[in-house]
């Protein structure tokens, strides 16, 4: 799990590096070169340009974190559709396969369950492992059971079982559809640079310089959670997987 992964930690780095940042541009404006009346002026505008410009990019990038957070509620709610849809299609299927085709669902959906509420690397990994196992069980299942009988409706127990496997891919995908490194060093390095020119310019009270790095702080720490799938505090629960499982009836 990357640093990207624990919003926490993006808090802190990025306090401390922007508080870092603004005192080192107040200490040049003291120490190493004063300000003017008309620099003063003329570092107002770039100031204000620039935070206008970091505005803008902390905007976008959590719009770009909401729209993935999105994405992957809408890409649970699809499998536990799937799942629902391919447990009745079972009844198309011969009574022995169709008992056995339903154990592996109900199987399957409990894994699925357990992806998403999973922390721990190792856990995922056994979970990896578990689900590829079940993919060529149910898939064999269904393929063994309409072999002999070239029907629509053995057409449609095959295709609903290809949407349950192709949802977990788009599952997989949706999860590893992150915001780019780049964009974080990027607005990072802009953040930093407005920490600058505020420090730089500030001259009335030296209680105000924290107020801007806190700020955009909580900002990467609201996107950082948002963007990270299980590192953060706002995740996606499986609410209709769950529900799918307590409506899946054993045999």
């Amino acid at each position: 799990m990357s640093a990207i992964d624990s919003p926490f930690t993006v808090f802190a780095v990025a306090l401390v590096v922007q508080g870092l940042a603004v005192y080192a541009g107040d200490f040049l404006r003291r120490k190493v070169r004063p300000l003017g009346d008309k620099e003063r002026e003329d570092l107002g505008i770039v100031r204000a340009a620039s935070l206008t410009l970091l505005g803008l990019i902390i905007g976008f990038t959590f719009a770009m974190a909401v729209s993935r957070y999105d994405q992957r509620k809408n890409m649970e709610e699809a499998e536990a559709n799937a799942i629902g849809t391919e447990y009745l299609r079972a009844d198309l299927l011969p009574a022995n396969d169709a008992s056995h085709l339903r154990e592996l669902l109900r199987k399957y959906t409990e894994q699925r369950i357990s992806f998403y509420e999973a922390r721990d690397e190792r856990q995922i990994e056994r979970i990896g492992v578990t689900v590829e196992k079940l993919h060529a069980d149910l898939w064999t299942t269904v393929v063994r059971a309409t072999a002999g009988q070239q029907t629509p409706l053995a057409a449609l127990a095959v295709a609903g079982m290809n949407d349950v496997l192709n949802s977990q891919g788009y599952t997989q995908a949706a999860w590893w559809n992150r915001i780019p490194i780049a964009a974080w060093a990027l607005m990072g390095l802009i953040a930093i640079s407005c920490c600058l020119l505020v420090g730089y310019g500030e001259h009335r009270t030296r209680g105000f310089l924290l107020v801007l790095p806190l700020i955009v702080s909580i900002s990467f720490f609201l996107i950082a959670d948002i963007d990270s799938p299980r590192g953060g505090v706002i995740r996606v629960t499986p609410y209709n997987l769950i529900s799918q499982y307590h409506s899946l009836k054993p045999n």
